[in-house]
């Protein structure tokens, strides 16, 4: 099990992904912003960040560059599911909003299998 930091502006959105994440063994924490994100981080890293990119207080590409610019959360992965997918260059795998479940999972799983391999 694997603890995931589900980031989203729309609760609805926030609510299906931590639903699926869930369901499928995952624990899983919820922000609705990037600046709650990164608080959420610092007090609890998780293991994979699932994040929309247009969000209002801090967007998503600002959140991921602030992720990936500290050496204590660089690794954690990330996945971004948005509308601007193609914005999140920095983003360790990115999906096109709105996506299937089993897209969602299967990306999910594999990012967090490549953490674990090391990779």
């Amino acid at each position: 099990m694997a603890r995931v930091l589900v980031v989203d502006d729309e609760p609805d959105l926030r609510f299906l992904h931590h639903r699926v994440l869930s369901r499928a063994g995952h624990e899983v924490v919820e922000a609705g912003d990037g600046l709650a994100a990164l608080e959420s981080v610092r007090a609890s890293p998780p293991d994979l960040v699932v994040t929309d990119v247009m969000m209002p207080v801090m967007g998503g590409i600002e959140f991921i560059r602030r992720l990936k610019a500290d050496p204590a959360t660089a690794a954690i992965p990330v996945l971004a599911v948005s509308g601007d997918w193609q914005l999140a260059i920095e983003a360790d795998g990115a999906l096109a909003k709105p996506c299937r479940t089993q897209d969602l999972l299967a990306a999910a799983e594999e990012l967090l299998r490549k953490r674990g391999d090391g990779r």
